[in-house]
């Protein structure tokens, strides 16, 4: 088997760069969608609320 080659340090860079890039972008991305998953969270919870208030008036 031959001995292992030598990676350029320019290579190096850009993989570490590109690796340090994409964490970067994935926390923001994620930061996003959970914001916005609270959001319909919230919006889901709220009707449900009315509705049991008129479900209660209804009932009288």
């Amino acid at each position: 088997m031959a001995p292992p080659v030598a990676v350029s340090p320019l290579i190096k860079t850009a993989r570490y760069s590109a690796l340090i890039a994409g964490i970067i972008y994935g926390k923001k991305r994620y930061d996003i969608l959970d914001e916005e998953e609270q959001d319909n969270v919230q919006a889901k919870a709220v009707p449900s609320s009315r509705q049991q208030k008129l479900s209660s008036v209804r009932r009288g």
